[in-house]
């Protein structure tokens, strides 16, 4: 017997429409006014092998036509235009730039913004893309684990309560694809500098929980446990569905999350 592959798969508040042209993890309901937020996935684009399809890091060797085409597709996919996008120079750090036109922002691993018609973008592949909602602001953060470390994701925190003026109660936190801890082996020098909580030891090596880490200091900052969502895809388990830097040892594309409100209030 023959068992279908599923046309979607849903994480909670979540879902990948896996038979789309260019499939994306989306909210499953949105109320009226929402901002747009997503992940993508590694297919739908136009990039050759090793970036097959839908590459979206122009740090990689990918064709620059090919990249640029791939962000046109997904921006417009979300109701976007290139004119309207934010990117980030990524350095595994824990600046918030606060943004309020489109542009890249150097040396920031993330941004914030109440302005609306901006796209904010940030890069991955197999770090963990965290998208805010709190009230009036939008934040987006890369977390790999040097970026957890240096605070990544309670300073991208801070910053959307304080441009949104609500606390760390009343924000939404959405975890992406990254590399899960099932993948994710660590040496013991960096195991070291995290909670138990978020470590998994084998019989011979150790495995690091991202989203665990993140949640852990999300939580403690103040967010509230049902305002954490998870997609809980782990980009090094499917390589026909993500990129992934570890597994494909550096040659590969990048994903990108995506928050954003489409146009000015009426």
């Amino acid at each position: 017997m023959t068992v279908p592959h599923p046309v979607s798969i849903v994480a909670r508040v979540w879902r990948l429409d896996t038979e789309a042209p260019l499939p994306l993890w989306r909210r499953t309901s949105l109320s009226r006014g929402a901002p747009e937020l997503a992940f993508s996935t590694r297919q739908g684009g136009v990039s050759q092998a090793p970036y097959d399809t839908l590459n979206l890091g122009r740090s990689t060797d990918d064709l620059p036509e090919s990249v640029a085409e791939n962000r046109r597709r997904l921006l417009q996919a979300l109701g976007f235009t290139p004119e309207q996008l934010v990117t980030l120079g990524q350095v595994h750090g824990a600046r918030v730039a606060h943004v309020t036109a489109p542009g890249l922002q150097p040396e920031s691993d993330a941004a914030v913004t109440r302005t609306r018609g901006l796209a904010l973008a940030v890069t991955g592949a197999d770090c963990l893309p965290i998208l805010y909602v709190g009230g009036a602001a939008l934040a987006v953060a890369h977390a790999g684990w040097r970026g957890i470390l240096a605070g990544v994701a309670e300073a991208a925190l801070q910053a959307v309560c304080a441009v949104g003026e609500v606390s760390p109660a009343e924000v939404e936190a959405h975890l992406g694809p990254c590399i899960r801890v099932c993948c994710y082996e660590v040496g013991p020098e960096v195991a070291a500098r995290f909670p138990s909580q978020a470590v998994i030891p084998h019989a011979h090596s150790v495995h690091l929980d991202l989203p665990a880490a993140v949640r852990l200091r999300l939580l403690a900052a103040g967010l509230r446990p049902e305002r954490v969502e998870d997609t809980g895809a782990c980009t090094a388990c499917e390589p026909s569905r993500y990129f992934s830097h570890r597994r494909d040892r550096g040659a590969t594309g990048r994903h990108w999350g995506v928050a954003g409100w489409r146009d000015a209030p009426a």
